[in-house]
């Protein structure tokens, strides 16, 4: 599988940019973040309680302010002004330009993205309207239930796949290893680069019927189909087949902590001893404060899934409790796409 020659983590880069734009100016003209810190700090809980938002959009919100550098933390752990948000973002600040961000106060980005923020779901705001992209669970609207929108949706996520595929399969070794088990899997690129690796593995991708018609293609196109098997299930409850590596690929992001640590635990108990599992996707810094390319994804996976970008701190402790001990990240591509290792004890 070819890799690509250059890294078009600037094309993603300009195409996030628009939730700066909106994380920003909800933060300024709605919720009047900067007016109620202003000669105060307050913990993350503190502000979400002044704010009326849960968790996860908080976390969101204020790990792309701080990339921004807009909010810091003090020295007790609690969450402050920055000196450019106290000179620029202050209404009695002589130099307060809020009124410039306030242009787009009525844009329907913002709006949308208040709304997600207030609601913490990525459709509307009663859970019956409650839908999602590309991302399935039982009881939440998916349009991979469609064959047309499944096959759309998965053929747009291969592009991403085709660059960091090929490395991921180069840099992450797997001596040994007979059945690599791809959860949520989608098209499967990122198994039949391991394939391609390695002669004697075998794939059994796993994910929703519509989905797999797809995979199956590329599998053929590949020239991998023999070895791949298409499985049509649900990760929160078919049980996993036996395999030695279990591969999360762009899958964890997609979901909210408890999902996150469900689909780990359940890893762990279909791999044997000594058997790895490859988290591979973005990671923020464990102080929670960007990079900001990456907290503009993580927004945009917050209006669209029910996760966000979580950091190599968040993802170890989940794989220590699980039973894992969790190596170095392994870089690929594309906004520091990388592999943390999970080795099962």
């Amino acid at each position: 599988m070819p890799a690509p020659h250059l890294d078009p983590t600037p094309i993603f880069e300009y195409f996030r940019a628009s939730y700066g734009t909106e994380l920003l100016t909800a933060a300024v003209v709605h919720l009047k973040l900067f007016v109620r810190l202003y000669g105060r700090s307050l913990t993350l809980q503190e502000l979400g309680e002044e704010l009326s938002l849960a968790e996860r959009p908080m976390i969101v919100l204020t790990t792309a302010l701080r990339a921004m550098g807009l909010l810091v933390v003090d020295p007790q752990g609690r969450l402050t002004l920055s000196d450019l948000a106290r000179e620029h973002l202050q209404p009695n600040s002589p130099f307060d330009v809020s009124g410039y961000v306030g242009f787009a106060a009525d844009s329907p980005g913002v709006l949308a993205m208040l709304e997600r923020l207030k609601t913490n779901r990525p459709g509307g705001t009663k859970p019956e309207e409650s839908g999602a992209i590309h991302i399935y669970r039982q009881g939440l609207k998916s349009a991979m239930e469609k064959e047309a929108t499944a096959r759309h949706l998965t053929l747009a996520l291969v592009g991403r796949a085709k660059t960091a595929a090929p490395l991921l399969a180069q840099r992450v070794e797997l001596p040994g290893a007979r059945v690599l088990l791809d959860v949520a899997g989608g098209s499967g690129i990122y198994s039949f680069a391991f394939l391609l690796s390695y002669p004697a593995l075998r794939a059994v991708v796993l994910d929703r019927p519509e989905v797999l018609k797809v995979t199956a293609e590329l599998a053929e196109a590949y020239g991998v189909a023999e070895r791949v098997e298409c499985r049509p299930g649900d990760m929160f409850r078919d049980e996993f087949p036996g395999a030695d590596v279990v591969l999360l690929s762009n899958v964890l992001h997609d979901w909210d902590v408890p999902e996150c640590r469900k689909l780990i635990e359940r890893s762990a108990r279909t791999l044997p001893s000594g058997g790895r599992l490859l988290i591979h996707d973005v990671f923020l810094n464990d102080a929670l404060d960007g990079p900001l390319p990456l907290a503009l994804f993580s927004a945009q996976l917050f209006c669209m899934t029910e996760g966000r970008v979580y950091s190599a701190a968040e993802y170890r402790a989940w794989l220590r409790q699980a039973g894992f001990t969790a190596g170095e990240i392994i870089p690929s591509l594309v906004h520091n796409l990388g592999a943390l290792v999970g080795i099962k004890e």
